[in-house]
């Protein structure tokens, strides 16, 4: 995948720094990854598609000023949205302590002071108001809801990554929006 010209295609304006921060993100990942197992996405190739997939958004979000990833695991999508959306403060929760070290780890050596991570389940997190709540392939949307209800103000967004089951998966249809993809179903939320 020739991740800049995809991008370009679908109109996508990302930083200067986001395609030299993904080249070095992917280099270390796939280096920790032969240790530590952090994703089953094991070549380049694959780490692409979940960056394009984690990147994608970007072309329908408004302004957002604060953000929550809920289950970051090695970075998707909140690291990567983070690489793209400089001015937004990121909070990335992941339990796993090897995931956390890793993101804390792409942090520092791409200086994304846009970035915090927590190394805590979700529910150990102390509540507070986001202006945007995102999580990919954690659970179901019900259970995702509950999770986030303590950082919902309202105005917030929510934005869950899915696949073809989110129909399945929505009982109020109210404020909701689900933007396709080829490989992708985006549901958003608005509280």
């Amino acid at each position: 995948m020739d991740l800049k010209a995809q991008l370009l295609s679908d109109k996508i304006v990302l930083p200067d720094t986001f395609f030299e921060h993904v080249e070095r993100y992917i280099e270390h990942l796939l280096r920790w990854n032969k240790i530590h197992n952090l994703t089953g996405a094991t070549t380049k190739e694959e780490v692409l598609e979940h960056v394009y997939d984690s990147v994608f958004p970007v072309s329908f979000l408004p302004k957002i000023d604060t953000a929550l990833d809920i289950g970051t695991g090695a970075g998707f999508p909140g690291l990567i949205l983070a690489m793209a959306l400089r001015s937004t403060k990121f909070t990335l929760v992941e339990p796993l302590r090897k995931r956390a070290g890793f993101l804390q780890f792409i942090k520092a050596d791409l200086g994304l002071d846009n970035v915090e991570v927590l190394n805590k389940r979700i529910e150990q997190v102390p509540p507070f108001g986001y202006d945007f709540i995102t999580s990919r392939a954690v659970t179901e949307t019900q259970t995702l809801m509950d999770f986030a209800q303590p950082f919902i103000v309202k105005g917030t967004l929510l934005l869950f990554f899915k696949g073809e089951r989110v129909y399945d998966e929505i009982q109020d249809a109210e404020h909701v929006k689900i933007i396709k993809t080829a490989k992708r179903h985006y549901l958003l939320i608005e509280r």
